[in-house]
């Protein structure tokens, strides 16, 4: 038998679900809630109450402690997209990798992840008793996995908006995405795939942009586009930067691959690619 008190209670949590709508607020925090709810909901155990509810009964989805979306059962609202759940989930962030190149339509592949680039300093939601690999970790919710992808503060650059559907987002811009390509190409399908994406993008590839951001980057990267751009017949001169950088030792073409293959001296990079390494 449903009591006078629990009926009171989903009550308001039906009354905050209608206020919540009504603002446009697909992601909320519970002090956003808090703001919008009833009156009679001011006691905090009535407010947190409602939230368990609400979520128990697929009205909102919990994205990370404090934090909700609506539900595809609300009606008249239409749902967060996974990439302005990213946003949500921390700050800084910008789809990246292999989502970035899907959106820039450098790939025909769908990646089954959102990958999101971060910085080390930001907080990053994490399943309890998970632990990341180095700087990356995976993060579900619902039936999506969020890969978040931290770097150093002064490496997270690159980025541009775009609108998603109603959400304004933060992406990757296709001179990053390709050099994340080259640094981490298992977050982007393969190293194949990067090669490809570079063919993809083609006379479109903003060479000084991408040779500007390569130099903020590390090393290895820097040789590996120079590497890349040269096969494509780029000319040699726009290519100085990138082989004055100094580096100690041969680099893997592909991070990746296994170290053997021929070793290119002009860009110090060993050609780990098929057909080329031998056994």
């Amino acid at each position: 038998m449903i009591t006078r008190q629990k009926l009171k209670k989903t009550q308001v949590g039906v009354e905050l679900i209608r206020r919540i709508a009504a603002e446009g607020d697909r992601i909320f925090s519970t002090e956003r809630a808090r703001e919008l709810a009833p009156e009679v909901s001011l006691k905090e155990s009535y407010l947190g109450e409602a939230l368990y509810h609400l979520r128990r009964n697929g009205w909102i989805v919990s994205l990370r402690r404090g934090l909700y979306a609506l539900s595809v059962s609300v009606p008249g609202v239409t749902p967060a997209h996974d990439y302005e759940v990213a946003m949500a989930l921390v700050s800084p962030a910008a789809i990246s990798h292999w989502s970035a190149m899907h959106h820039h339509g450098l790939t025909e592949q769908t990646p089954r992840k959102i990958f999101v680039l971060t910085s080390t300093d930001a907080s990053v939601p994490r399943v309890r008793g998970a632990k990341a690999k180095g700087t990356s970790h995976e993060y579900p919710v619902g039936d999506t996995i969020y890969q978040f992808v931290q770097v150093k503060p002064e490496r997270y650059f690159g980025t541009e908006k775009v609108w998603i559907q109603e959400a304004r987002v933060t992406i990757t811009d296709p001179e990053r995405t390709l050099l994340d390509g080259l640094s981490m190409p298992q977050y982007c399908g393969d190293f194949a795939e990067v090669l490809h994406a570079f063919d993809v993008r083609g006379n479109e590839l903003d060479l000084n942009r991408v040779v500007e951001y390569a130099s903020k980057l590390d090393t290895a990267t820097a040789k590996r586009l120079g590497w890349v751009l040269e096969f494509q017949g780029v000319d040699p001169a726009c290519l100085e930067p990138l082989s004055e950088v100094p580096v100690k030792g041969y680099r893997k073409l592909d991070p990746t691959g296994p170290r053997k293959g021929p070793c290119n001296r002009r860009w110090m990079i060993q050609e780990n690619l098929p057909g080329k390494v031998t056994a």
